[in-house]
């Protein structure tokens, strides 16, 4: 995992990592240093078994402004900004495709790829102070890559109307328009998303990790091809232990006793 200072490690119970991103007087800008952290650090988190469900979590005023701004001015070449994108791409697509469920915990403004950050979390809680954006056409560019995120997270026309205007929408819009689950106080968003992530770390390991990659390939995929991805993925699901343990728990009338 990632060492550096503006991307901090830790594990504030057991089978749930917290990855926070650490640079509060810029914002955490996702610079191509820390989007190599963050790539670093979520390959590691995704190989290791011990871990459940992520925390992606921020310091400061930002969860993230998006992009490094004065990176980019200073790099004014095409073939930089297509591999700034590219890593980003892969890194967003990383949290989505590994087998551990991550909550994002949005304290301030997400704007930019912030904002498709918090898009591709799996789920997301923001406190009242929390706002959203995809601000680039304010400044002459369209938030393409950001647009991927948040047209999957929200409805379509409220999406194309953040991307066309810029404007902010507070954290009650964000969630009326799904682009988080939870608006909470300040002082309760560590506690409630680290419930919710004990709540989730205590389900089988495999029937998340299976259900996770089904619930966004089938998405994409025609209906007819979704429900046969499904009823394949649940069929392997119900040959392991912990299925059948909870099936026959609910027969017996007890709770079940899963293993790790």
């Amino acid at each position: 995992m990632s060492d550096t200072p503006w991307l901090l490690t830790d594990q504030p119970a057991p089978n749930v990592t917290r990855i926070t991103l650490n640079r509060p007087e810029q914002f955490n800008p996702l610079s191509c240093d820390m989007l190599s952290a963050l790539q670093q650090t979520l390959d590691a988190v995704a190989a290791d078994r011990t871990c459940r469900v992520v925390l992606l979590a921020a310091t400061g005023k930002a969860f993230s402004a998006g992009h490094d701004l004065r990176e980019m001015r200073s790099n004014p070449d095409e073939a930089f900004y297509r591999a700034l994108f590219a890593q980003c791409s892969a890194m967003m697509l990383t949290i989505q495709r590994m087998p551990q469920p991550v909550i994002a915990l949005v304290q301030g403004i997400a704007t930019a790829a912030g904002c498709q950050l918090v898009a591709m979390c799996d789920l997301a809680l923001a406190t009242t102070h929390a706002r959203f954006a995809v601000s680039g056409i304010n400044y002459g560019l369209f938030c393409s890559t950001p647009s991927v995120g948040v047209s999957r997270a929200m409805g379509r026309k409220q999406a194309m109307e953040m991307l066309l205007t810029g404007d902010f929408i507070d954290a009650d819009q964000a969630q009326r328009r799904g682009l988080i689950n939870r608006v909470v106080d300040e002082q309760a968003l560590d506690t409630e998303a680290l419930a919710l992530a004990q709540k989730i770390a205590a389900k089988p390991a495999v029937a998340v990790a299976m259900g996770k990659s089904l619930f966004y390939r089938q998405l994409e995929a025609p209906i007819a091809q979704a429900y046969q991805d499904a009823e394949a993925t649940m069929a392997c699901n119900m040959m392991d232990e912990n299925a059948q343990e909870g099936f026959l728990a609910f027969l017996e009338k007890r709770q079940p006793q899963f293993n790790p």
